[in-house]
């Protein structure tokens, strides 16, 4: 699958008649796609090069993952501490210009050694927002807050 671009979402239909799709719908389908695919099963690590710029950075708990490759790794790393995991967005919203995208998300699963807690099955579910930088049509920049310190609380128990 490839990235969304202006071309892939060229049109929408409103009352039969074509239009245009702004910036802004353009960006929340690009991340929103990224969540589905990468964040839900079958989990396609490939999308993280169709829909990433080379020199990603994700912005996490005070730390820069980059470039890209970097990044896949964090996430397969993140995606085994957490079993059967699973994003739902919350809510995703663009800029007019469809520069940046914002989004509210709640993450659940199975502990499996998140957060450096012993791999116990109990059920996890913390929520997120997520700052996105867009740049020609891809993801460029991540800035993540994540509720990690109610989510070690519950599992420290």
């Amino acid at each position: 699958m490839e990235p969304i671009t202006a071309a892939v979402l060229a049109m929408s239909i409103a009352g039969g008649t074509a239009a245009p799709a702004s910036p802004a719908s353009i960006a929340v389908e690009l991340v929103e796609q990224f969540w589905q695919r990468v964040w839900n099963p079958p989990y396609d690590l490939t999308a993280i090069d169709e829909l990433l710029v080379e020199d990603f950075v994700i912005s996490n708990a005070g730390i820069d993952v980059s470039p890209r490759p970097a990044f896949k790794q964090w996430v397969a790393s993140f995606q085994a501490r957490i079993g059967h995991l699973r994003l739902q967005p919350i809510e995703t919203f663009a800029n007019e210009q469809g520069t940046r995208v914002v989004s509210r998300w709640v993450v659940t699963g199975t502990n499996q050694g998140v957060l450096g807690t012993i791999a116990d099955g109990q059920p996890v579910r913390f929520t997120g927002i997520a700052v996105w930088e867009i740049r020609d049509g891809k993801l460029a920049h991540n800035w993540v807050e994540r509720s990690a310190w109610e989510l070690y609380q519950s599992l420290a128990r």
